[in-house]
């Protein structure tokens, strides 16, 4: 069985929730070093106006290395209200909007204190949204999956889904918002998007351009 390894993202890309719905289980390491400019603290829309993506605002660091649970939101900007105002820009007038924008709302206006935090509860809500029951694993220590030792003792502690044949795949580095998606994460199929006839359709969106636009046929979408 392939377990993905992940970074934590941001609201997430619909082919993150692809390899949750296509994988029983998953890791998120959350003891990776914090990465600018990517799946970590950004998300892409689609509005009136073309592809747009949301970045989430992180306290500067002075280029100090930092493991992710340890990177801090900045709470002094008002990112939250932009994303939302151009979310409600770009999806207001899809007809499944209002299923879902209560939700977001609730967790996006949250002053959750760590990115990791923030990552985590949209992480969750996708999966809420779709219904999936994948089980995600919490790592608060870097994952090294080439370390022998490593592999050995998270295979002790393995379950009856995740036996000891486990193979685990590291997509950390590669599944990237600037990269082209690696060889193990398959590309999710065109679907109806509400602004296709200006930009054509649109790849690698937000789960949020999915639910929005396709509703209880998300799921399907991304089997």
């Amino acid at each position: 069985m392939m377990v993905p390894v992940l970074s934590a993202f941001y609201v997430g890309s619909v082919e993150h929730y692809r390899l949750l719905a296509r994988h029983p289980k998953v890791i998120v390491d959350t003891g990776e070093h914090y990465v600018r400019q990517s799946y970590r603290t950004r998300t892409r829309i689609v509005g009136p106006n073309g592809v747009q993506d949301l970045s989430v605002q992180v306290m500067h660091d002075n280029g100090r290395k930092i493991p992710m649970r340890e990177a801090a939101l900045s709470l002094a900007e008002t990112w939250p209200q932009q994303h939302l105002h151009a979310i409600r820009s770009a999806y207001g007038k899809t007809p499944w909007f209002i299923h879902f924008i209560v939700d977001l709302e609730a967790v996006l206006v949250q002053r959750h204190a760590r990115l990791i935090d923030l990552d985590l509860a949209t992480m969750r809500l996708g999966l809420k949204w779709l219904g999936l029951d994948t089980e995600v694993v919490i790592s608060e220590e870097y994952v090294d999956v080439a370390s022998d030792e490593w592999r050995v003792a998270r295979d002790a502690d393995a379950t009856r889904h995740a036996p000891l044949t486990a193979h685990y795949v590291d997509l950390r580095t590669n599944l990237h918002p600037k990269r082209p998606l690696p060889p193990e994460v398959a590309p999710v199929p065109a679907y109806p998007q509400v602004f296709a006839d200006r930009h054509g359709f649109v790849p690698r969106a937000s789960i949020i351009d999915l639910v929005c636009n396709c509703g209880p046929e998300a799921r399907r979408m991304i089997a």
